[in-house]
């Protein structure tokens, strides 16, 4: 199958106004986290094995969770990528160009195509640019890219548009119904690389979503999160939190006809982890994080947290 062209590639120059001067560094050197690490209340509560847990600002049974946060998506399936431009002013599709640049995946000069593991991933939006950037910027078109999500109808409008757009028929894009926090159809250190885009404040346990993340990865393995994040500094924060909670359940009802579910991803940002406990979750996991551990975009509306499976444990 011939590749497509990569109208994405040279984006740099527009995404800068948005971007700050730092960003992840290459290397990765804090080593991971002991047990014994302090955590804040927030992390304290994310990977908690009670019976409830929030869905958005509700509280529920942890077992109705996935149920629930399966129905939104089913709800936004075919229009994703509309609810996406409404929840980031449009601004998503430069963060992932970014975030897919920073990666650069695809074989390297004496290496091997990359096996990647697209998590959150059902409508293909991360996997087709990362296929993209394997074939025009490495002329590879071995690596291929596994789309899992708990959603199938997720999976099936990213089946429709990677047959429309030409990556099917072809076996370097495969579609697959797995839970984040087990991934049981991956088998043990298989993956080069992981990505989730805009998908882990939606697990119900996401430390297990990491250890699974850890598991399928091999030894230098690489695992990338892009999400919506806290917004610094304050003023603009406030004013963030205004069009977060007042506008965007608005245009959802008026885009989509579903007021509710853009209600609930507003709160789902609102209730996921700083920055910086985040990283320590990550830590914690196991991985290697360079610096800081993340990257912040656009004044933190979104960030990029990335890890490293160590060579040896």
């Amino acid at each position: 199958m011939a590749a497509r062209p990569l109208a994405r590639a040279a984006r740099a120059a527009p995404l800068r106004p948005f971007l700050p001067q730092s960003a992840v560094l290459p290397r990765f050197y804090s080593a991971p986290s002991k047990p014994s690490d302090p955590l804040s209340n927030s992390q304290q509560s994310a990977p908690s094995e009670s019976d409830t847990t929030h869905f958005g600002f509700r509280t529920v049974k942890t077992s109705e969770k996935a149920d629930k946060v399966h129905d939104v998506f089913s709800s936004v399936a075919a229009s994703y990528d509309i609810m996406n431009d409404v929840m980031s002013a449009g601004i998503h599709r430069l963060w992932k160009d970014h975030f897919v640049r920073s990666l650069d995946p695809g074989r390297k000069p004496g290496g091997s195509p990359q096996q990647i593991l697209d998590v959150a991933g059902g409508t293909g939006d991360i996997a087709f640019r990362m296929l993209d950037n394997a074939a025009n910027l490495h002329h590879d078109l071995e690596t291929s890219v596994i789309c899992a999500d708990i959603n199938g109808d997720m999976l099936r409008e990213g089946e429709k548009r990677a047959h429309a757009q030409g990556y099917l028929p072809s076996d370097r894009i495969s579609f697959k119904v797995q839970d984040a926090e087990t991934l049981d159809a991956i088998p043990d250190n298989s993956m080069d690389l992981y990505t989730i885009s805009f998908g882990i404040r939606n697990v119900t346990r996401i430390d297990k979503a990491l250890e699974s993340a850890y598991r399928v990865l091999k030894p230098g393995g690489v695992f990338a999160c892009l999400e919506f994040s806290k917004v610094s500094p304050a003023p603009l924060d406030a004013l963030y939190q205004m069009y977060s909670f007042s506008i965007i359940p608005m245009m959802g009802q008026l885009v989509a006809g579903d007021r509710d579910s853009y209600q609930y991803l507003v709160e789902s940002i609102k209730k996921f982890p700083s920055q910086d406990e985040f990283a320590q979750m990550v830590r914690n996991a196991g991985f290697l994080t360079a610096g800081r551990g993340y990257e912040e975009l656009t004044f933190g509306v979104s960030s990029i947290w990335k890890g490293i499976k160590p060579l040896k444990k």
